[in-house]
């Protein structure tokens, strides 16, 4: 019975939002954040590196799927929020991790097979060009796998991205073992020593440079519930790399309901891959949203999956505004609809539980880690 308290409570936690005074702008919420510390780790064998890396995730299962699914008991919480550590090494382990609550004073069917094309009508994308924007907050937080897909730079050496673009379900993707991350710098001319001599009228061409990965956390609910589909929910990945990039980061931050994001829209930027070498940015509307997800019908491409889902709010405390990481982009849903095939987009949405284990995967310790 104490179990299932706690487990309502953390998933009321988002809930539990301090008012803005200031109803002209859109506010970033306070949120109580619970603790998610390790418990025990384990040594496992070393993985094959076997699967082949999928750009897109594809589910039947849509919003009123998942809005019906039973609530996880509080057991099976903990078990999705325990995680595999892969190292460059090729060595893996696993974490079992403990869930707590500190007061307050503590601080449908596919039907025919097709292409799943992601755009809906006019394709809204717009390919970033040009050094003055693409080395520039935000669009210089977006870098690119080796496995082809996108990711976030989160902190010094982070990176965000979609855990499917390591790791299937069931066994770990080729290349996995060897990730790298890619930074998109200009490509001097010879001979140019840096100097700005590059055609106004057209777009300077540009090349990654590419930063090994040291280690990589992928939640247990992702390699345990892919199946079924409640691996959705888990579908993100968090990347150490062995040295920093000394790029600024944009901050992960817990995801406030669909009606109080400015405009009810999120923007996301990420490498599709029907536009090689381009850095693609998107904006659109919030059309529906479960506890752990939101579906939207951003056009995107396999190739986006792993960005990093943003909106900017007015941060109270520091009296500026503030962008943050909310959701991490999953990819294509195709979802019966009473009948009525329907496609959608989707994004894992960063609740306080998840907001809690990334931040501790990055700080290390959880009282840096006590509000979203």
């Amino acid at each position: 019975m104490a179990g299932l308290s706690t487990l309502i409570l953390l998933l009321c936690a988002a809930k539990d939002v301090v008012p803005s005074s200031s109803h002209w702008k859109p506010t970033w919420p306070s949120y109580r954040v619970p603790v998610i510390l390790p418990q025990s780790t384990l040594n496992l064998d070393k993985p094959q590196f076997d699967a082949e890396a999928r750009l897109e995730v594809v589910s039947p299962c849509g919003p009123a799927c998942h809005k019906s699914s039973p609530l996880p008991t509080y057991e099976e919480v903990k078990n999705y929020l325990s995680y595999e550590t892969l190292y460059a090494n090729g060595s893996l382990t696993e974490t079992e991790v403990g869930i707590y609550i500190l007061s307050s004073s503590g601080g449908g069917s596919q039907g025919k097979s097709r292409t799943k094309r992601q755009i809906y009508g006019y394709d809204s994308r717009f390919s970033i060009f040009g050094k003055d924007f693409l080395l520039n907050y935000p669009f210089s937080t977006s870098v690119k796998l080796s496995t082809g897909c996108t990711g976030t730079l989160v902190a010094e050496k982070h990176v965000l991205t979609a855990a499917h673009c390591i790791h299937d379900g069931k066994s770990y993707v080729k290349g996995a073992q060897k990730l790298r991350v890619g930074f998109l710098k200009p490509k001097l001319k010879d001979g140019s020593k840096g100097a700005n001599i590059t055609n106004s009228a057209m777009p300077e061409k540009m090349k990654f440079q590419w930063i090994r990965v040291k280690r990589t956390h992928v939640p247990k609910g992702w390699i345990k519930g892919n199946a079924n589909d409640i691996g959705m929910d888990y579908d993100y990945a968090l990347l150490e790399l062995k040295k920093p990039h000394k790029r600024k980061f944009m901050k992960i931050g817990v995801s406030p309901p669909a009606r109080h994001l400015p405009g009810g829209r999120i923007h996301f930027s990420g490498y599709d891959n029907d536009r090689p070498g381009n850095l693609v940015y998107r904006f659109c509307d919030v059309k529906d949203e479960t506890y752990d997800l939101l579906y939207q019908q951003c056009d995107a491409q396999p190739g986006a999956s792993g960005s990093g889902v943003y909106v900017r709010m007015w941060k109270r405390q520091d009296n500026k505004w503030e962008r943050k990481i909310i959701g991490i982009f999953s990819g294509h849903q195709w979802v019966d609809m009473n009948g009525t095939p329907q496609d959608f987009n989707v994004a894992v949405r960063i609740t306080p539980l998840k907001y809690a284990q990334i931040c501790y995967w990055i700080k290390g310790n959880y009282l840096d880690c006590r509000e979203g």
